[in-house]
């Protein structure tokens, strides 16, 4: 009889080959935080922002002799004209930028150690978006902050920002939201450009160095530094910024007229008045924001259960 062969013993036990573990991917924070972080820098900071506006725009002498103007003829109170203004300009301008900036970046394809040019397009480009959207509420703040420092009879008094935006349509018309457009835009691709541009190098080269790791300490160092340069490189552009929404006769907005009179009175160097309040504003709001913004993402790393990552 033919021999028969039992077939091999399969083993049900043994486990099956291992798979790779794919990471998963880390979900996109809410669009608004960069706005929510804006709003609370530039609330601390207001009374510094208000007194740089009042220096480029008007005949104050000083950063500490227009503050004292300011509480000598508005009390303490007059620290904070126009800040609903500011928050208006913070939850469109910044909320947009910041969003924008974020959705550059996968545009051009800037990783997480990405080089500056790529850094500075996608700031830029974020910036001309978030100029052309913000610029109402630029308009808006920029003259609630300036209206103090005017003589009575020429004050816009406006009640608040949406009185503001509501009477400059219907006394001005449509057309005066656009007003000082060009140097907003200009002023807001430089700023992003700088800013957020710089910040995001410089703390990619402090972790690069192995000195520092991602927390306060590095958010702090790094957004130290872009303070300082966006300050330096957006002077120009804000000084004509403040100057052109301010001004309010036919034909003393345009920009050729701006730049033709300030140079005229007060030479090459007028691009830079006022830029150690615009650096004393600037600086503490860019360090507040980005720190304001790194730990609000951190808590919301936190309550998606990362619990390490709050307060870094």
């Amino acid at each position: 009889m033919a021999s028969s062969s039992a077939p091999p013993a399969v083993n049900l036990d043994k486990a099956p080959a291992s798979t790779p573990v794919i990471a998963k991917k880390k979900a996109p924070y809410p669009f608004w935080l960069g706005g929510v972080a804006a709003s609370i820098a530039a609330s601390i900071t207001h009374p510094l922002d208000l007194t740089k506006v009042r220096l480029q725009a008007s005949g104050d002498k000083g950063m500490v002799n227009s503050l004292r103007k300011t509480v000598r003829t508005a009390g303490v109170r007059g620290l904070f004209d126009g800040i609903s203004g500011t928050l208006m300009r913070q939850m469109s301008y910044s909320l947009c930028r910041f969003w924008a900036y974020d959705e550059s970046k996968k545009i051009v394809g800037a990783g997480k150690n990405a080089p500056a040019w790529k850094l500075a397009l996608a700031g830029s480009m974020a910036g001309g978006i978030a100029g052309f959207v913000g610029n109402p509420a630029e308009i808006i703040m920029v003259r609630m902050q300036g209206d103090f420092a005017k003589p009575p009879e020429k004050r816009l008094n406006y009640k608040n920002c949406f009185d503001g935006l509501f009477r400059m349509v219907r006394e001005e018309g449509f057309s005066s939201l656009g007003r000082g457009l060009t140097p907003n835009v200009f002023r807001a691709i430089l700023m992003n450009a700088s800013q957020l541009a710089s910040y995001d190098f410089f703390k990619a080269e402090l972790l690069r160095s192995g000195h520092f790791n991602d927390n306060i300490y590095c958010h702090f160092t790094a957004s130290f530094a872009a303070g300082t340069v966006a300050t330096t490189v957006c002077s120009p552009a804000d000084v004509l910024k403040s100057r052109i929404m301010n001004a309010s006769g036919p034909g003393s907005s345009s920009t050729l007229a701006v730049i033709k009179n300030s140079f005229k009175n007060e030479g090459a160097m007028f691009m830079f008045k006022g830029w150690v309040p615009a650096w004393s504003r600037l600086q503490p709001t860019t360090i507040l924001i980005f720190l304001t913004l790194e730990q609000l993402k951190g808590i919301v790393d936190w309550t998606r259960g990362d619990k390490q990552s709050l307060f870094s």
